[in-house]
């Protein structure tokens, strides 16, 4: 089992303001985790390319990847939206983000790793085809799974979201591709307010309560998520991996712990390894208390390398 880790320097120089959440700081907390649990040793490192335009325009409108680049600052901040925030090195990082994900792609798709993880920010699945929202700017794991139906003639790609917000640029992306199995676990009512309309079959959303733990998260994937991926075959497996939904965080109400993001990538792991030769490229998203983050990313990253249980750091 290869498992490959994607990252590029650019995305800790992305920096919204001391006070905001997503910050360089996840990245190091994973970073000092991974090192921590010995991880990081059996991984295989790539730098992650800078995605190009024509990747980009696969999810995106080309004039709003062109505003992206237009309003990238010289100098000092420009905010988008009060959330989504423009430094001098955010359209780099941006750029980077997006990239891992093509490459990560690649490099399961030409058989040079079974699984990628691409530990990069900033996030992406808030990215509409047209809006920057959420602290998102590209929709990183759609511009991997676009690349994958276009450049290496995959017909069926799952993407699987378990971020605590709903992904609803995915969605807006890919919402009427039946080529892209979407689903989606994420509390409700909460940012950004979607995910409850009627959707065409290949959209599972499942909305949740505050409050809601492990043992409801892991019904809904028996329930959901597993049969349906049973009825699609994929042939690769992404997943928009948001830990926010871990009850130390902050920024949401949902009560995961980190064995139950270790379960569900190793119940996606069976799957994948059923209909899709093992493949899986997993994208960060959200997770902002850091020291949870950390744990979770190394019990997620656990599981795609085939342990049989969450590993004690």
């Amino acid at each position: 089992m290869t498992v490959a880790l994607i990252s590029h320097p650019d995305c800790l120089l992305h920096d919204m303001g001391a006070l905001h959440p997503e910050s360089p700081a996840r990245l190091w907390a994973i970073n000092d985790q991974l090192i921590a649990s010995r991880l990081d040793a059996v991984l295989r490192h790539y730098q992650a390319p800078a995605a190009t335009r024509a990747q980009l325009e696969r999810v995106h409108d080309p004039e709003y990847v062109e505003s992206i680049f237009q309003s990238a600052p010289q100098h000092g901040l420009t905010a988008l939206d009060p959330d989504t925030i423009m430094n001098p090195h955010t359209l780099s990082a941006a750029l980077h983000a997006a990239g891992a994900a093509v490459h990560a792609v690649d490099l399961v798709l030409r058989g040079e790793a079974t699984a990628a993880f691409c530990s990069v920010r900033p996030p992406g699945h808030h990215a509409c085809r047209n809006r920057a929202m959420g602290f998102c700017f590209f929709n990183n794991v759609a511009a991997g799974a676009a690349h994958a139906l276009a450049a290496h003639g995959v017909e069926r790609v799952a993407i699987l979201d378990f971020d605590v917000h709903h992904g609803n640029g995915t969605e807006d992306i890919f919402g009427t591709d039946p080529r892209v199995l979407l689903c989606s676990t994420f509390q409700h009512p909460f940012y950004p307010y979607s995910g409850t309309a009627p959707a065409q079959p290949h959209i599972i959303n499942v909305p949740m309560a505050a409050g809601t733990g492990g043992a409801e998260f892991r019904r809904i994937v028996e329930t959901r998520w597993l049969p349906a991926l049973h009825n699609f075959k994929p042939q690769l497996v992404m997943f928009s991996a948001g830990f926010d939904a871990h009850r130390d965080d902050d920024l949401g109400q949902l009560l995961f712990d980190d064995a139950d993001y270790f379960w569900v990538t190793d119940q996606v792991k069976t799957i994948a390894g059923q209909y899709a030769h093992g493949r899986i490229v997993s994208v960060l998203e959200g997770g902002y208390d850091v020291n949870a983050l950390g744990r979770c990313v190394v019990a997620h990253v656990q599981a795609l390398l085939g342990a049989t249980q969450v590993e004690a750091i």
